[in-house]
């Protein structure tokens, strides 16, 4: 009987450990599942993927910015702010050589401070604050037109970063050199501000 009792209590913890285990499997497969899903919904886009217009009308591609870091930033010609064009020149000259760019989007979603046409818009930078960096089509950066680009900044489901919005003219995102959002600046963060020059320098 003594011998019955104890092989019955073994079977038992067997079953009972068994159990436990096949228990635990199944919440590390869960686990790992949903990891594996989470992964797939926060897979980073790169900024590469995108093809625009320049102020010109031509294409720009933007996988050639391969290795480079980039600065993008809305732009305007009758805001508060457009005196920044000066600094961004300035950090463009600085840095240009150093595998960096910037791409100025031209929009006028805030108080019309751009109603210019590309054309206007780019003897305004020429002439006023003598841009030589790649400025592109007008655009939308905001609202039910906003441009594609803009959606991969602004959306943390397609950047990996955080999703933001576009407060003003001069916002910028700084992308790094494997096309992905590192940072998002205040508009009225100059753009030759230590947060921006030591990201240059980093």
């Amino acid at each position: 009987y003594k011998k019955k009792m104890k092989m019955k209590k073994l079977v038992l913890a067997f079953a009972f450990i068994s159990c436990f285990a096949c228990q635990q499997n199944q919440a590390q497969n869960k686990s790992e599942k949903a990891s594996t899903q989470n992964r797939k919904t926060m897979a980073k886009e790169t900024i590469y993927q995108f093809k625009v217009k320049d102020l010109e009308g031509n294409d720009f591609d933007f996988a050639t910015l391969k290795g480079k870091k980039v600065l993008i930033v809305n732009t305007a010609s009758k805001c508060g702010l457009t005196p920044q064009y000066k600094d961004l020149q300035a950090i463009y000259d600085q840095y240009k050589d150093k595998n960096f760019v910037i791409l100025g989007f031209p929009a006028n979603n805030f108080a019309s401070q751009e109603p210019g046409t590309n054309e206007e818009i780019g003897a305004f930078c020429q002439q006023n604050y003598g841009v030589t960096f790649p400025m592109m089509d007008k655009i939308s950066v905001k609202g039910d037109d906003m441009n594609e680009v803009y959606k991969f900044l602004t959306e943390k489901s397609k950047n990996g970063l955080q999703d933001s919005e576009v407060e003003w003219n001069f916002q910028k995102y700084l992308i790094n050199e494997q096309g992905e959002l590192v940072k998002v600046v205040s508009p009225k963060t100059l753009p030759t501000d230590p947060e921006i020059v030591n990201w240059l320098k980093a």
